[in-house]
């Protein structure tokens, strides 16, 4: 650890990335966030003001909490701390493009990114789906329509 107590020397992450995409050969991979994250509610009350590991973790989703605060919505519907997490679903798929064996994958034509979100209260999945710029509820239409785009 670091100073501060954050570990600088983890890299479990980028190893599990990349023996998935490299040697398992994964054809998708799915970043799922969920409501009522209390990682989100955490940091719309205030992360910095947190110590540690803690909130070295809470800084990934620092980029999402820049957009929500600039105006980006998901779903003007739901409460800020699930537009926060649902934000952040995206924020992580843009962050694992950045890593170049994901980078390769996906410009090969090998690997798949794919966005959800968990609705607790409804135990409702939805699916991020650009054309639509939202998350759409993953019904029977939503599911064949996936099923459809992934070739199955």
């Amino acid at each position: 650890c670091g100073e501060d107590g954050i570990n600088i020397f983890d890299k479990s992450e980028a190893a599990a990335v990349e023996y998935a995409v490299d040697v398992l050969k994964v054809k998708d991979i799915v970043v799922c966030g969920h409501s009522e994250c209390a990682a989100h509610i955490a940091i719309l009350k205030g992360a910095h003001n947190l110590k540690g590991n803690l909130r070295g973790w809470l800084r990934h989703g620092e980029p999402a909490l820049y957009k929500l605060q600039a105006g980006a919505q998901t779903d003007s519907t739901l409460a800020p701390h699930n537009q926060l997490s649902q934000l952040n679903v995206l924020q992580q798929l843009d962050h694992l493009r950045t890593y170049p064996t994901v980078s390769k994958a996906i410009d090969e034509g090998r690997l798949q990114l794919h966005g959800w979100w968990f609705d607790i209260a409804k135990a409702e999945v939805y699916a991020w789906e650009p054309p639509f710029g939202r998350f759409l509820l993953i019904d029977q239409n939503e599911a064949e329509a996936i099923l459809q785009r992934l070739g199955h």
